[in-house]
């Protein structure tokens, strides 16, 4: 069985969050000003994507992210909840491709593409633990 045999294009996933001070800019270290930062906005576009695929990987699988290209085009106030969408369009071997939005009650607020890779889990746990490995 194929690692992203279950998948289909067009599996669609969501993620909201009501922003708060956490979220903000000067919170993350992304800027001065109080408003949903890029990376929280980047965040919750993954868990869309994560929304969207994650559930119909076999077991031992998971999709990493590997590629993002995303514009954030509007300001989210903290007390507004923002929300993000992500469509899969595409599945390329093991590679997943998603456009993705994010929008708060008002408007867009950003969009993009973004890319996911399946690994097998214990496979990636192997080369990590190898890379950690000091350097003799």
């Amino acid at each position: 069985m194929s690692a992203t045999e279950g998948l289909r294009v067009g599996l669609v996933g969501t993620a909201e969050l009501l922003v708060g001070e956490e979220h903000t800019a000067p919170h993350v270290g992304s800027g001065q000003i109080h408003v949903l930062a890029t990376p929280v906005m980047v965040n919750l576009m993954e868990a869309a994507a994560l929304a969207a695929a994650e559930r119909f990987l076999p077991p031992g699988c998971q999709s990493l992210g590997t590629h993002l290209d995303v514009r954030h085009i509007a300001a989210t106030p903290v007390g507004m909840r923002a929300g993000a969408r992500a469509e899969l369009t595409a599945i390329e071997g093991r590679k997943l491709v998603f456009r993705i939005e994010a929008r708060d009650e008002r408007e867009l607020i950003g969009d993009g593409t973004h890319v996911r890779v399946v690994v097998n889990v214990d496979r990636f746990d192997q080369r990590i633990r190898h890379k950690a490995q000091p350097k003799e």
